[in-house]
């Protein structure tokens, strides 16, 4: 078995006092049974900047002091990096070399049998190259004339078979029925069986009847990802053919197409971020990123929504005080952005949302899919009962209490149960 490599102390700088706006600051979790603790920090802050596995001729001291990475803290397992700014290129480079370096090579070293880059955060001078959200949660909000209660929504299920005509009647039931969302599902693009351009107008003709017969508004989100050559030019004919509202999945597209979307001036539609794929990195408790890391980048990058996960209820692993975390990313004041609408959406059915509001907050979209098109009374009654458990959360009642005034809530109540 190989020795481990001894890293240099070089790169520790404990209890160093350094200038926040001149450092991007990332924390780390590690595990390793080859290295001490300070070992494995200094193996991270040397691989992610101006070092490597052994001394190397070529790196001389100016460079090494204006940028290399710094572990500037360590609290047994936890490593605290600071990267200078000049490490990073944000003209050309952006998020994508962001992301090299503070979430690089650093997750295939050998000496490490885990390392999870848990929060990172980023300087006023880097946070204001970016724009944030177009809309965000208030102009969402404003769009849907909706001022205080959570946005209800649904996502369009099965996630695939529909056609056009399927899809629309669907969003029209669901808008009849009091829902301010709509959404396609992350696997719906432009299948022959349901061609985007199709669908979008089909869509767009079922909201303005949704309007035109009660006064209700809805949007429905027409995913648009797709290869980052073409994301502009998909979403640019979406938004002519009628969407009221824009998808993208952020981690199988890139946080680019997510910027693209939301800088570009022809674009005047909000952006819903989905996090398809996201389990794959994040799940791991001891390896992988954390979803707050994912949820700063992408108001960064200009989402106007982010799905953040069901707070300890729903068919999504994860926990309360985990979600409340991303919730927070989402929300916070603490960086010059609109504040980005949370979505709690997976295995959601409306007898778990006045436990979840009270858990989450009201500055929430809550989206069924089963949990509506199951209803014994189909979409529109789904619809409904989603309806229903929102206002019972808002008035801060419980689902059977709010159940029995409310045939529709009582209905999924008696199919699915409470939280």
């Amino acid at each position: 078995m190989p020795t481990p490599q001894k890293y240099s102390e070089r790169y520790l700088h404990l209890g160093e006092r350094i200038d926040e706006d001149s450092h991007v600051i990332c924390t780390y979790k590690m595990k390793s049974s080859q290295m001490s603790m300070k070992e494995a920090a200094a193996a991270i802050a040397t691989e992610q900047s101006t070092g490597t596995w052994t001394d190397i001729t070529t790196l001389e001291e100016e460079n090494f002091l204006k940028r290399g990475g710094k572990v500037i803290d360590l609290k047994d397992n936890i490593a605290t990096i600071a990267f200078p700014v000049e490490d990073f290129s944000l003209d050309i480079g952006g998020v994508p070399q962001i992301l090299s370096i503070v979430a690089g090579n650093l997750f295939g070293l050998e000496t490490l049998e885990g390392v999870r880059l848990e929060d990172v955060r980023y300087p006023r001078s880097m946070l204001k190259e970016f724009k944030g959200p177009k809309f965000g949660a208030e102009g969402l909000r404003s769009i849907l004339k909706r001022p205080e209660k959570p946005l209800v929504g649904t996502i369009v299920k099965p996630k695939i078979g529909l056609d056009p005509k399927q899809t629309a009647n669907y969003v029209y039931e669901a808008g009849m029925g009091g829902l301010t969302n709509g959404k396609d599902d992350e696997t719906l693009v432009n299948q022959r069986f349901c061609p985007l351009e199709d669908r979008v107008v089909a869509i767009a003709e079922a909201l303005d009847r949704v309007k035109q017969e009660s006064g209700h508004i809805m949007v429905h989100a027409i995913n648009v990802s797709t290869n980052g050559n073409q994301i502009l030019e998909v979403a640019e004919r979406a938004q002519e053919l009628g969407a009221t509202q824009l998808m993208v999945d952020v981690l199988t597209c890139g946080f680019g197409a997510v910027q693209v979307l939301a800088s570009d001036p022809s674009i005047k539609l909000p952006v819903h971020v989905h996090r398809t794929m996201h389990g794959a990195i994040t799940r791991n408790k001891d390896h992988g990123i954390s979803m707050k890391v994912f949820a700063d980048l992408t108001r960064m990058c200009g989402g106007d929504a982010l799905h953040i996960g069901t707070f300890g209820v729903g068919k999504m692993k994860g926990e309360p005080k985990d979600d409340l975390l991303y919730r927070d990313a989402c929300l916070n004041r603490n960086v010059p952005y609109r504040p980005m609408m949370p979505v709690a959406s997976g295995g959601l059915q409306p007898g778990m949302i006045p436990k979840l509001i009270a858990v989450a907050g009201r500055e929430l979209q809550c989206q069924a899919g089963g949990g509506v098109s199951g209803h014994p009374r189909g979409v529109r009654g789904g619809a409904k009962a989603m309806v229903q458990a929102i206002d019972a959360g808002f008035l801060g009642l419980t689902a059977e209490e709010y159940a029995k005034d409310h045939v529709e809530l009582r209905e999924a109540l008696e199919k699915w149960g409470s939280a």
